[in-house]
């Protein structure tokens, strides 16, 4: 790390957003110094990581497309007196990002920037040390993030990503869950539109439902949204790696604990017509069923006996076979380097849909649950889902993790175990809805 980087510790400024919403200020007041208590109790972790600690909150990657939206948000809505930083490899970059976020909010001003490279193992772990939260846009994951997600379980520090790729997420329970337990450090991955939807929607959909009986919960995806060249990068990346997702996945299996007493299911379901959405539904095989399922292992309020399974929602047959022939193409080419890297010069990271048309994308997931004779229908949805609320959905997570009162559970957590009421009462004050459509 630079000079810049060792003398920000001690100097960080402080930043004033969270002009936008009285009630935000409020309810990050309150819950702030119970927060901290609540982390200075744990029987793990290091008991003043709070006062010897210069940032509450760093953004790694926060130059990237994703991530100076990131950074937009917590410009306009980290509460007064969150201490919060910029990070990220190019300094002059960074400097243009900080420029652009005071001309909207003057206060960014003081938001100190540092600078680390995500492969350099002492910058990292530099940068760890200096913050409580770490939330990072840097992917693909599976090549950019493993000395992040290494340094945070080792220096107890809370780490909050956006990563989509099973084979990451499975790498990091195998190799730092058991360091992240003795640190205190929570590792929350998912924490976009992979997963929080799936993920919170589920939970939310569950506190629906009777307690300890066997629950059945079917979640439905639509979206308008395009995608970014940093998202297609990690996709393409994640599908070129089968055999080395399977391989994770079965080591993860062999460090896992059994549940005794209890099951938990994410079965691939089929294509069908679902009457309950009026949609075609078509399996989707992303993180996001995963996550869901390692919630209710890990909550005993999903019941005895829990499955889940996930799709794609489409409206016309027709569009429903495409869809499903493009992604098997995509995924056919992606096993090919050369292919796969033509895919990626298509669109290259840093790049995405501008502000127009992000105004226009929506996403709906709507959930169907079922147990003890009770049956409801809920809705999670939001706006632009793979960058506008996919930035709010990490900033919340981050701001979470800094200074809400939370369970004491530390390693590899979802979002619903690590922050479950919290987060879920930040984002509806964000504007993501959560209701029921109908119960019976």
């Amino acid at each position: 790390m630079n000079e810049e980087v060792r003398q920000a510790g001690p100097t960080a400024g402080r930043g004033e957003g969270g002009r936008k919403r009285a009630d935000r200020d409020d309810h990050a007041n309150r819950t702030d110094q119970a927060g901290r208590a609540d982390r200075t109790d744990q029987a793990t972790g290091p008991a003043a990581k709070e006062a010897d600690r210069p940032h509450d909150v760093v953004l790694f990657g926060a130059t990237g497309f994703v991530g100076a939206l990131t950074a937009e948000y917590l410009a306009a809505n980290a509460p007064a007196g969150c201490r919060w930083a910029l990070a990220g490899r190019d300094p002059a970059k960074l400097q243009r990002l900080r420029d652009r976020l005071t001309a909207l909010h003057p206060a960014a001003a003081d938001v100190p920037l540092l600078q680390a490279d995500a492969s350099d193992p002492a910058a990292v772990r530099e940068l760890a040390a200096a913050t409580r939260v770490l939330a990072t846009t840097v992917g693909p994951y599976v090549l950019y993030g493993g000395e992040i997600v290494a340094a945070c379980a080792a220096s107890g520090t809370d780490y909050v990503d956006l990563t989509g790729e099973p084979e990451f997420v499975d790498r990091t329970y195998v190799l730092h869950d058991a360091r992240a337990r003795e640190t205190g450090a929570r590792l929350v991955h998912a924490c976009g539109f992979d997963s929080v939807p799936a993920d919170l929607g589920a939970y939310f959909t569950v506190a629906q439902l009777p307690r300890d009986v066997p629950l059945r919960v079917d979640g439905f995806m639509r979206s308008n949204a395009l995608f970014s060249g940093g998202t297609l990068a990690s996709a393409l990346t994640a599908m070129g790696r089968a055999p080395q997702t399977l391989a994770a996945a079965r080591e993860r299996r062999l460090h896992e604990h059994r549940l005794p007493g209890r099951r938990v299911r994410g079965p691939v379901g089929v294509p069908r017509f679902s009457r309950e959405t009026g949609t075609w539904a078509l399996p989707l095989p992303s993180l996001d069923p995963r996550i869901v399922t390692r919630s209710a292992a890990a909550l005993d309020r999903y019941g005895p006996d829990f499955r889940y399974r996930h799709y794609a929602s489409v409206k016309h047959l027709p569009f429903a076979l495409c869809g499903t022939a493009a992604v098997g193409a995509t995924a056919a080419l992606a096993q090919l380097p050369p292919a796969r890297q033509w895919l990626m010069d298509l669109w290259e990271p840093g790049r995405g849909p501008d502000a127009e048309r992000r105004a226009r994308s929506w996403f709906t997931v709507r959930f169907v649950g079922e147990g003890g004779g009770r049956r409801v229908l809920t809705e999670v949805s939001g706006g632009d889902p793979g960058y506008g609320e996919t930035a709010k959905m990490l900033a919340e997570s981050a701001l979470c993790l800094a200074f809400d009162a939370l369970p004491q559970r530390a390693g590899q957590l979802t979002t619903a175990v690590a922050m479950g009421d919290s987060l879920l009462d930040r984002l509806q004050k964000a504007g993501i809805r959560f209701r029921v459509a109908s119960a019976r």
